[in-house]
């Protein structure tokens, strides 16, 4: 990653990788030739990218969603910069929020997409809320997954988002007609909770999102 410290230490994912010992620091300038995963990429992560990812991983930023306009693109540039199709983000800050993906998030779903199911699921497990991601999100990795690369990616994030909003259209024309429905989903994050110390929790509640 290449970390811009942006967050509290105690609440960054990447900063809990870190101290995991399963994700390394880059510098700014220094070349990535694996996937990194950006919003300034043009085209999403796929199933086609998975010989990049297995001879040279895969790379995130770690800054604030508010403060994109601060990072240097131009000099964490990669040849595989790629960005993730439409998922949604589980961890505490932004739980229920699309696209809005912290870094363990990023990873873990670039690592789901590309076929290295085992590595998401390793990141995540030191996350109490980790488990969730893929509750929310399997129905989505499993459709990605079947692509064949950016192209069939970007078709299938449009039929998704598509199918999003017929269904939210039918839902409204069934408040309309009367019926009731109920729109309270709860957050499964605070379900589940281990026993852990503050610290502990502090570190599962990021203050900055990636």
């Amino acid at each position: 990653m290449w970390d811009f410290d942006h967050c509290d230490p105690r609440r960054c994912s990447g900063k809990k990788l870190a101290r995991q010992g399963l994700i390394q620091s880059l510098r700014v300038g220094q070349k990535f030739r694996g996937v990194v995963v950006s919003p300034k990429g043009t085209q999403p992560v796929s199933p086609a990218d998975r010989d990049i990812v297995a001879q040279n991983g895969v790379a995130v930023v770690e800054c604030s969603w508010a403060r994109l306009d601060e990072i240097p693109f131009g000099r964490i540039s990669s040849p595989h910069e790629r960005l993730l199709p439409y998922l949604v983000a589980t961890n505490p800050v932004n739980y229920g929020k699309p696209w809005r993906l912290n870094c363990v998030e990023a990873l873990a779903a670039a690592f789901y997409i590309t076929g290295f199911d085992t590595y998401a699921e390793r990141l995540l497990s030191g996350f109490g809320w980790g488990h969730t991601f893929w509750e929310v999100n399997g129905h989505l990795l499993e459709q990605y997954k079947t692509c064949e690369d950016a192209a069939a990616i970007t078709a299938m994030q449009e039929k998704i988002l598509a199918d999003l909003e017929k269904s939210y259209d039918d839902s409204r024309r069934t408040m309309d007609d009367g019926e009731e429905l109920d729109l309270l989903v709860p957050n499964p994050n605070h379900h589940h909770v281990p026993e852990s110390s503050s610290e502990e929790e502090e570190d599962d509640e990021e203050a900055e999102t990636k």
